[in-house]
Order: C-alpha cells, then structure tokens, then sequence
C-alpha cells in the first residue's frame, strides 16, 4: 500500500501543477483551456532541447521550459483568445482544441515527430525494505512542491495574487476598484503557461516525449482541476492526487489498461454530483469576461 501512495504522489506531481495552470486560466480568462495538453508538450520538448542539445543541468533547463512555455501562452492568448473575448463559451472551447492540433503539428515540424529523451544519468532507486523510491520521483515531487507552495503563497500573501483573486470573482468590478484588468489577464497566462511548462518536464521524465505527449494528461489535468474545484488552486492540487491515487488503484487491481479511463469517470462523477468541485463554489453569474 505504501508503494501504491508513493507512485500516486509521483504520479500527481506531474498532473497538479498544469492543472492549477488550467484553473488560473479558467478564472482569469472564463473558459475552460483545452489546448492546456499541448503547452504541456512545448515545455517538454523546451526541456529537452536546452538539456538535450544544449547540455543544460535539468533544474536550469526546467526553468528555462517554464518561460518559453510562459510566453507562448501569452502569445497564443492574444494571437487566438483575445480577439474572442466576449465570444460564446463554446467558440472558445473550440478554438482551444484547434489550437492543440495547431501546436502539436508544429512540434512535429520543429522536431520531426521522433521519440526523444532528457540526458539524464542512470540512478539506482532507493530500497526501503519492499518500498522503492526511485531519485526522478523525490525530483519530480520536490521540484512540484516548491512551485506550486510558491504560486499558492503568492496567491493568498501578495498584492497581486490578492488582485488575481479579486479579478476572478469579479471581473467588471475589479476593473472600477482600478485594478489592471488586462495585465492581470498576461500575468495569469504566462504563470499557467510556466506551470503547465513544469508538468511537460516532469511528464518528460515518466514518458516519451512526442508531440503528442499532452493528449495522455489532457484528460487527467483538467479533470482534477473540475473534481478539486474549477478556478481554485488549492482545489487543483488536490484533485490531481485523488485522480492520480484513482488511477494507480485501478492499474493495481483491475487493469493497467483501465488507467486512461479514471479521468473520465471523475470527471462525469464531479460534472453530475459536484459541479462546483470539492474546494470550490457555484460561479456568479454576469461577469465580465
């Protein structure tokens, strides 16, 4: 049972910090960012080409993921979303999913669509009687930890994660208290991107990466961020560990090929008993996107 925990927390390290990105998003922007997979995949590839063309350590190269994928989210949001704000909900759904397959196929055009790999060393796991903790899973789970208690604090402390809050509970009179509403807007993409960037290492680390590396997490990002609470953070992190303990009871006692599924099953369950989510609340309506 302690492995079955220890490789869900592996496993949530992964899929919490691009879904707190994705609730950032869907408070700040107001629709549900389905494109989140493939800025998952651009901070993988991001990661590999700074540690594995460029030699770079894999903390720098993280790092460096983080901004890129930032700032292609700040351009993908005023190349795509912007123009549409005000559009239906649906319009924009849409538009995010041809945004993925506009991603995807440009990394398959940048990378050839060829299985790559970060260049990191070989590591015996660390053996604790019939537990075994391998070193890229304390990495993964230390490296998420930090991020996301950082982003968490940032959002309860500082001014402008108390802005950001404000914002997201009300747009139109965030924006007569003078808040800046439009930068607020920047600020949230390029932190979900970064966020989002983080997973796409960490996910580089567990699995192959392809172009279609963020098909695998889309599901299971936004779902725990729906279960947890859509909009909220915290709600986000949580959600990503109830889905990723979901997932590795399923591939222990039923099937491995069961896996995939538990992120549709949570996501229906939370859509028809809990829309608000676990940590989050029924959304005002008439705000101002």
């Amino acid at each position: 049972m302690m492995q079955l925990l220890l490789d869900a927390l592996g496993a949530a390290a992964v899929v919490a910090p691009a879904a707190v990105g994705f609730s950032l998003l869907f408070a700040l922007l107001g629709f549900a960012n389905f494109a989140v997979g493939a800025y998952v995949a651009v901070g993988a590839f991001a990661t590999w080409s700074a540690n594995g063309l460029l030699g770079w350590p894999l903390l720098a190269s993280a790092a460096l993921a983080a901004v890129v994928t930032g700032l292609v989210v700040l351009a993908c949001d005023a190349a795509v979303f912007r123009p549409l704000r005000g559009a239906p909900g649906w319009a924009l759904l849409i538009s995010s999913v041809a945004l993925s397959f506009v991603l995807e196929n440009l990394l398959r055009l940048a990378f050839r669509g060829e299985v790559r790999g970060f260049d990191l060393p070989l590591a015996r796991p660390l053996v604790f009687g019939d537990l075994r903790v391998p070193p890229d899973l304390l990495w993964s789970v230390g490296v998420a930890a930090i991020a996301l208690v950082a982003v968490l604090l940032g959002l309860r402390l500082l001014p402008w994660g108390r802005a950001l809050r404000a914002a997201a509970d009300d747009m139109a009179l965030a924006a007569v208290r003078g808040i800046p509403v439009d930068r607020l807007r920047a600020g949230a993409a390029v932190l979900g991107g970064a966020l989002a960037g983080l997973s796409g290492t960490l996910a580089g680390m567990n699995l192959a990466i392809e172009p279609g590396l963020g098909w695998a997490l889309t599901v299971p990002v936004i779902a725990a961020a729906i279960l947890g609470g859509i909009g909220s953070a915290p709600g986000a992190v949580l959600g990503a560990l109830l889905i990723a303990l979901a997932e590795e009871l399923a591939a222990r006692f039923l099937s491995p090929a069961y896996r995939p599924g538990v992120g549709f099953v949570a996501l229906a369950l939370a859509l028809l008993l809990r829309p608000q989510g676990l940590l989050g609340r029924p959304v005002a309506g008439g705000r101002d996107r």
